[in-house]
């Protein structure tokens, strides 16, 4: 199981869960001001799942507004940006007097080192807010950060594209984290990193706003994320990933020549790690394998026996009958 923490603030009797609740956020490594209704019965719960240098956030609370002061930036910075989808309630965010308000499954971007306040509020009849998104330090981005933080206070989509992507990771990943060893950790952080690297290189329309060294780097992130988002294309070749992206595929195999793996060998690895997951998905017991192989790219079911026993150590029919005990 990855490394988690959490906050609940129903550890604690009721009219004591505001005190509590301001108290902690006020302690964390991004501290900030929170009002709301003291009255009220504050419900927060707050998962935070370690991917190595990234953390991963899942929170469920009252409404509230949350402000990040100059002077709590003086006080602590640990210069990250905060990445969140919100996935129910509106937001708005606030910066340097420029207020966008945040529909569900809109993706959010700010900066820490930023003032800027928060406000979240319940729609059509709900009681609290839900949202997920990510800690990320910003050197780790493979972008220039005034380009990054031009994309702040704009709405992009986690409804399709990249933003789905990304989307379906954050919820995953968090209603998965049970199955992932600590070590896995890391390999999530990195999975985000890109995902994160791709969304925003896409929002900037790449070319213009970027230095030249950081153009074949941007373009390995756009290649990785269109190949996650056609693994289930059987055509899915380096050849038709190099013409997808207007290069020769001499250019796309020295683009991954400094990478762990080949462009093809990264494609079947992600291919059967989906698979692998479908394998041992309760929900999923029923339908036939051959299903699975085909869903994921893989035609021909003995291919994919064969690819399968070669990563995993034992055949797809084995590893489903073992995922099944190991559930039950």
């Amino acid at each position: 199981m990855l490394i988690e923490q959490g906050f609940y603030t129903r550890d604690v009797l009721a009219p004591d869960r505001f005190s509590y609740w301001r108290e902690h956020i006020s302690q964390t490594y991004v501290p900030m001001d929170v009002d709301g209704d003291r009255t009220a019965d504050t419900t927060v719960s707050q998962r935070i799942l370690a991917l190595g240098a990234v953390q991963l956030w899942t929170m469920e609370h009252s409404p509230m507004t949350l402000r990040r002061t100059q002077k709590l930036i003086q006080r602590s910075d640990p210069e990250l940006y905060h990445f969140s989808l919100n996935l129910r309630g509106t937001m708005g965010l606030t910066v340097s007097g420029h207020e966008t308000e945040y529909e569900p499954y809109d993706l959010v971007l700010h900066n820490t080192s930023q003032p800027h306040h928060i406000r979240a509020t319940t729609s059509h009849g709900e009681d609290t807010v839900l949202g997920t998104g990510l800690f990320i330090p910003r050197i780790l981005l493979p972008l220039p950060e005034n380009a990054i933080n031009s994309l702040i206070t704009q709405r992009l989509s986690g409804r399709e594209g990249i933003g789905a992507l990304l989307a379906q990771f954050l919820t995953q990943a968090t209603r998965d984290s049970g199955s992932y060893r600590p070590e896995d950790g890391p390999r999530l952080g990195k999975v985000a990193i890109d995902l994160l690297s791709a969304l925003f290189t896409h929002a900037l329309d790449t070319g213009k706003s970027l230095p030249p060294e950081s153009h074949q780097q941007v373009l390995v992130l756009r290649i990785r994320a269109f190949i996650q988002a056609h693994l289930h294309d059987p055509q899915l070749t380096p050849r038709t990933i190099a013409a997808a992206h207007h290069i020769s595929p001499s250019y796309l195999h020295r683009l991954f020549a400094d990478e762990e793996e080949t462009v093809a060998a990264w494609t079947r690895t992600q291919r059967l790690e989906r698979a692998r997951r479908d394998l041992a998905e309760p929900g999923l017991r029923t339908l036939p394998i051959h299903a699975i192989a085909a869903r994921w790219g893989f035609p021909r079911a003995a291919d994919f026996t064969r690819a399968f026993r070669t990563a995993y150590g034992m055949p797809p029919r084995e590893y489903r009958n073992h995922a099944t005990l190991q559930s039950e």
